[in-house]
């Protein structure tokens, strides 16, 4: 026989939850521990998550929650911060460490999706999707005209990489059904199996951005990367095709 602490239940911990989850993932975490959760659809008000974390054990606050010092000197009893999100920059690391408090997040989890709404971006810009379905919603869409609204093809163009980690590699492999040209740049080149796999060259910086038809940057924040692309950049890129600055209509 098991009883519920051996089944790792403890209803003594208390964890709050910052923003509205589906069921199937709250359901589970209140079956082990005494769960809060924000009720809301909008986030979570600043006050709130600072009263309600007081006598909390956990915290699973969401990317848009900012976890810093006047959070974390008003959780005295706070054990842990399981990040809803890829990334930790919201959640002040050195203070929380500093406290013994555990801080986890989700890598890998939208590498795809990622990926997926890259390449809708890519493909929204350059057949001007986006200005189309505005114009029609507006009435404003009254004939065909050959030269409304024409785009630019992405099949066997270059598109360039900057930053080929999980997220990049997963735009490559989209670009190549697309039969692109595809060039990255990263802070080590990736061995040569998976250039090779994905077809994909690797150049300086200012290679990419001259040669390149469209770029999608895939890098972390950081002092390194900060303001990595700015007028000097963008000064090196080829020119917008006439037909992506050609006036909608007539």
């Amino acid at each position: 026989m098991y009883n519920d602490r051996q089944k790792g239940v403890n209803m003594d911990i208390k964890v709050l939850i910052t923003g509205r989850l589906p069921a199937n993932i709250i359901l589970p975490l209140q079956q082990r521990y005494h769960v809060e959760m924000n009720p809301e659809f909008y986030p979570m008000e600043r006050q709130a998550l600072i009263a309600g974390i007081r006598d909390k054990q956990g915290l699973l606050p969401m990317i848009n929650d900012c976890i810093n010092e006047e959070v974390l000197v008003a959780a005295p009893h706070l054990k842990m911060i399981a990040n809803f999100g890829v990334g930790y920059n919201n959640i002040d690391i050195h203070a929380a460490t500093k406290r013994g408090i555990m801080v986890t997040n989700t890598p890998g989890v939208l590498t795809e999706a990622t990926a997926e709404l890259a390449f809708a971006l890519l493909l929204s810009v350059s057949r001007r999707i986006v200005e189309g379905d505005k114009m029609v919603r507006e009435g404003r869409f009254k004939f065909w005209a050959p030269m409304l609204f024409l785009g630019t093809e992405v099949t066997g163009k270059t598109l360039g990489i900057i930053g080929m980690g999980k997220i990049g590699k997963a735009v490559a492999r989209r670009a190549r059904a697309f039969d692109m040209k595809i060039l990255y740049n990263n802070r080590k080149r990736i061995d040569a199996e998976e250039e090779n796999k994905l077809q994909a060259k690797y150049t300086e910086l200012k290679t990419l951005l001259a040669q390149s038809d469209f770029i999608s940057v895939h890098v972390p924040l950081t002092e390194e990367t900060r303001h990595l692309i700015g007028g000097n950049e963008l000064s090196l890129l080829k020119p917008s095709p006439s037909s992506l600055t050609h006036p909608a209509v007539p």
